[in-house]
Formats: structure tokens, C-alpha cells, sequence
């Protein structure tokens, strides 16, 4: 009753009160260990770090489709994102020679993530190109790294035996959704001039996909 009265008061300044979780279901998990790509397209499995994860990726990605969903009214996304090696960040260097280095995620056609990443160090001396995550691109008032949970792991390829070759990021994002069918779509867009090989110069890869529905009280 307290709590019914006091959501009453709160109603002039918030317009309404928050749900809470009713049911939250695992519709999908995937670590990739056993080569599983059920669901999954234009990808293949990778092996990174002694594990094996889903790609790596340059100028490509992967769709996951869903169907068959049970009834809801939102839907969590949560997975492991591997920056490898030399991202850019927000830099576009002279006669368009690197950058800048941006990651996507659609759900359902409709972009919920379009950000840079930066592998730089800032060390004192050099050039520190900024990122835009955890914002969305263009926005560049981000250091390398920044929203990172892990930055010493080694590099995929170029900077294979740095021991802060690559970043990693815990992605999580709730999305409005109801529809019984879901579409999952990550990709980037890399530029690179001048490398021999575009993949090993830099990339990206996934691991531990997990997908909820959620219903509200």
C-alpha cells in the first residue's frame, strides 16, 4: 500500500513508475565452444586467446535470427566484444588512409549501436586518437579504451604478442520489442590503405551471446 501511494505522489513528477521484471526467459546462449552456428550467418568460428570465438571480422559481420519467440515486451542482448589490434578511432588520416574505425549493431534493422573504438596508447608524444564509444558516432570526447573491461589481452595479429593488443567490451542492451521473430545484426567499417592484409591490421570478434525476453508487471 505504501509503495502503491507513494508511485501516486511521484505521478506529477515522473509521469509514471518503473515495472518490474514479471518473467525474463534465455531464449539464446552461445559461447561457440563446440562450433555451434545455429541461427547464425555470413560468420565463421575463430579460435582467440585459446578459446574459440565468432570471427574475426574486417569489413563483414554476422546475422542472427531468432524465431519463434515466446510472448514479450522487450528483449536483453548481452555478448563479449573483441577489439583487436590497430584501431583508429575517430581519426581519419590524411587522403583517407585510416579511419575512422566504426563497429555497428541493428536489431531488427534499426541501429541501437554506431560507434568508434581506439586501440591507441596514450603515450607522452604521440598522436592519442579518441573514440566515441561508450557514446555513438561522430561524438569523439572519449579516450582509447575508455568503457573497456579488459585491456591486456594480446592482439589478434598485427600486435599478436602485445600484451594490451586488444580491448575488450561487455555490450548489454534492452530493446523494446514484441514481435515473435529477431534479427541481430553486427558489422563494421574499416579503413585501411597500404596494409597487405586489412584482417590483420585490425578486426573484431564475439563471444558468449546471450539473448532474454522480458516481461514487465
Amino acid at each position: 500500500m505504501i509503495k502503491k501511494i507513494l508511485c501516486i505522489l511521484a505521478l506529477p513528477f515522473f509521469f509514471s513508475c518503473a515495472k518490474s521484471v514479471n518473467s525474463d526467459v534465455e531464449v539464446y546462449s552461445n559461447d561457440f565452444q563446440s562450433g555451434d552456428l545455429t541461427g547464425i550467418t555470413k560468420a565463421e568460428i575463430g579460435t582467440f586467446n585459446g578459446g574459440k570465438v565468432l570471427g574475426q571480422f574486417n569489413n563483414g559481420g554476422f546475422d542472427l535470427t531468432l524465431n519463434d519467440l515466446p510472448a514479450h515486451e522487450m528483449v536483453e542482448v548481452t555478448f563479449d566484444l573483441y577489439i583487436h589490434d590497430s584501431w583508429n578511432g575517430n581519426i581519419q588520416m590524411q587522403d583517407n588512409v585510416a579511419g575512422p574505425d566504426i563497429w555497428r549493431m541493428q536489431v531488427d534493422g534499426k541501429t541501437y549501436i554506431n560507434t568508434t573504438f581506439s586501440n591507441a596508447e596514450c603515450l607522452p608524444g604521440n598522436i592519442c586518437p579518441p573514440q566515441s564509444y561508450p557514446a555513438d558516432y561522430p561524438n569523439n570526447n572519449n579516450n582509447p579504451r575508455v568503457g573497456a573491461a579488459n585491456t591486456r589481452l594480446p592482439g589478434f595479429c598485427s600486435q599478436a604478442k602485445s600484451p594490451t593488443g586488444t580491448s575488450l567490451y561487455k555490450i548489454k542492451k534492452r530493446i523494446a520489442h514484441t514481435s515473435a521473430n529477431l534479427l541481430i545484426q553486427c558489422d563494421d567499417k574499416l579503413l585501411q590503405k597500404d596494409v597487405a592484409d586489412p584482417k590483420c591490421d585490425e578486426s573484431w570478434s564475439v563471444d558468449n551471446i546471450k539473448v532474454r525476453v522480458i516481461n514487465l508487471k
